[in-house]
């Protein structure tokens, strides 16, 4: 792809996230949506490859269909209340909006889309679809937190969570992995929403952070499935034990930086009084991390055989990304400071 194009296409990337966090105005949020949905689809396509027009094809049915919801939900509100405030919503209104940004982010039961979309991307644009897709949605959930059904959410959020950990186990493939990780996450986020939208902030900039590195060592590593990620520990050891370490970040373990979200989250639940909820959904995060304890194994104890007399062929050059040494210490260190960053928010 031209670089001309590429940049046109991230700076509509970031335009259409950056109007839909600005606005007041539903119609104005609705455009950036529909901006960053536009703007990604030649990212999709820009492999040459059948797989690559399927997952882009695959997006644009289920994105367009959320949006025609958001629409929809928006003009049925402007029709009862007469006017198109994003802070003011009547009931029907606000339970169509959930499932239409529910579909946008994937979460369950609306979540068939995005395994089968991201296997077909290469990593850049999974890690994309991952993270910066993922702001504009939550920023209108969030911003209308008050005025959502607790059960419609804390629904979804259960399904998610089991569905994330259970969809998980037997994947192969690196992409559909983090998929599943992405759903698991989302269900976390949802749950404590409408109780604790500074929680759901913080699980966010955290989730962000952790999948930014994961792909990132993945691009380095040029791993796409367990088998190729099998030898990464004959040519990069120090990349892969750090490979190891954010895995068990992902799924929760203290004292990485993952655990602090499900801790708080957890003990928030636990004060609302769901004791039966908080078991549910700490029962499936150990779904999730038993794929991840899969990957650590894969990484340190089934490492390909060694042909030659010497590991230098082994050896890879990484490619220099001055911002993964800081992205990978923050997704395993970030939790001595993250009361203070709470504090902030």
């Amino acid at each position: 792809m031209s670089p001309y194009a590429l940049s046109v296409l991230m700076s509509s990337l970031a335009v259409g996230t950056i109007t839909t966090l600005s606005s007041t105005h539903w119609f104005l949020a609705w455009m950036g949506l529909e901006i960053n949905t536009l703007a990604i689809i030649p990212l999709m396509t820009k492999t040459h490859h059948p797989r690559g027009a399927e997952s882009a094809t695959k997006y644009f049915l289920t994105q367009a269909t959320a949006s025609g919801l958001i629409l929809f939900s928006t003009a049925i509100n402007a029709w009862t209340l007469g006017e198109w405030t994003i802070t003011d919503l009547n009931p029907t209104s606000s339970t169509i909006l959930t499932i239409a940004l529910a579909m946008k982010l994937g979460i369950a039961p609306f979540h068939l889309w995005l395994p089968d979309v991201m296997q077909g991307l290469n990593l850049m644009t999974g890690l994309i679809l991952s993270t910066w897709q993922k702001l504009a949605p939550m920023a209108l959930l969030i911003t209308i937190s008050h005025q959502l059904s607790p059960d419609l959410l804390m629904l979804m959020a259960i399904l998610s969570t089991v569905v994330g950990g259970w969809g998980g186990l037997n994947q192969i493939q690196m992409r559909k992995i983090m998929a599943y990780s992405s759903i698991a996450h989302l269900g976390w986020m949802i749950m404590i929403l409408t109780f604790s939208p500074t929680l759901t902030i913080l699980s966010l900039i955290i989730y962000i952070t952790l999948t930014t590195s994961m792909f990132m060592m993945m691009i380095n590593l040029c791993s796409t499935n367990i088998n190729k990620l099998a030898t990464s520990w004959l040519k990069t050891p120090t990349l892969s034990a750090l490979m190891m370490i954010t895995l068990m970040a992902l799924g929760g373990l203290p004292p990485t930086s993952g655990f602090l979200p499900k801790w708080l989250i957890i003990q928030e639940m636990t004060k609302q009084h769901m004791g039966l909820m908080s078991t549910i959904m700490a029962l499936s995060a150990l779904l999730s991390l038993f794929f991840y304890l899969r990957l650590s194994y894969v990484i340190s104890l089934t490492t390909a055989p060694n042909i030659s007399n010497s590991n230098l062929m082994w050896r890879a050059r990484l490619k220099p990304v001055m911002v993964m040494p800081i992205i990978i210490t923050l997704s395993l260190m970030l939790m001595p400071i993250t009361p203070i960053l709470l504090t902030i928010i």
